[in-house]
């Protein structure tokens, strides 16, 4: 039960350390750069997926806004241009359906980019939640370990190789520090190998599924100047 103590003890002091900022051992923590790099990873991904999701959501909306416009504003010269007689109207009328055909592809994009939504939807709250649950199990191995770290410092201070129960308590928190540390190499490997993963599941995330709205904006795009060109007067 001491030994419990002790434990919760040291464990709890190296969670203050870590809230309030207090310098650490900077060989501890140079041992751990590797994995904080990956961490600085993980949160980039987590933070961008969140931005892109709320950037799609106001891109669909101003799509529906533009395309709205745009249809009103093609009726009007098509309306308009039907009353014209003279070469002005026949250029009206010829951008006016542009613009109609323009305003409908443009709705066009809201299927690609629905499930390019949902896809980065599903993929915030599967990988990136999966990943984060395991950063947080890591986190709580590492202030364990460092915690061990902590008490074995504090007691070889003390130490005198002469009297059995100092040394017999050294050899405990010891095998304490080795007992923490392999937990913590452990999902420290899987820490890392997730976020490895994690990049490149997202990139060809979004290789994948932007393919199809590039080829149809690109499509789009085409049509139109198309369009303006079929109608235009010699």
């Amino acid at each position: 039960m001491v030994n419990k103590f002790q434990q919760k003890y040291w464990k709890t002091k190296q969670t203050l350390i870590k809230v309030t900022g207090k310098k650490e051992d900077e060989h501890v923590i140079a041992s751990d750069a590797d994995l904080d790099a990956k961490l600085e990873v993980f949160h980039s991904v987590q933070k961008t997926c969140m931005e892109l999701l709320k950037v799609i959501e106001q891109y669909q909306m101003r799509i529906s806004f533009l395309s709205q416009e745009e249809n009103e504003l093609g009726r009007f010269l098509r309306s308009q241009g039907s009353q014209d007689k003279s070469r002005a109207g026949k250029i009206m009328q010829a951008t006016g359906k542009a613009l109609c055909f323009s305003s409908q592809q443009r709705l066009a994009l809201r299927g690609p980019l629905g499930r390019l939504y949902q896809e980065v939807e599903t993929f915030h709250y599967r990988a990136i939640s999966d990943t984060w649950l395991t950063v947080n199990r890591m986190e709580e191995s590492r202030t364990e370990y460092r915690g061990a770290l902590l008490w074995m410092k504090d007691v070889s201070q003390e130490l005198d190789p002469d009297t059995h129960k100092q040394m017999e308590k050294f050899r405990k928190v010891q095998t304490q520090v080795r007992h923490t540390k392999t937990g913590f190499d452990k999902l420290k490997n899987d820490v890392c190998q997730k976020v490895d993963l994690l990049g490149a599941s997202r990139c060809n995330l979004l290789s994948y599924v932007l393919t199809t709205y590039q080829v149809l904006h690109f499509d789009c795009f085409l049509m139109l100047i198309s369009i303006m060109l079929l109608f235009l007067p010699d």
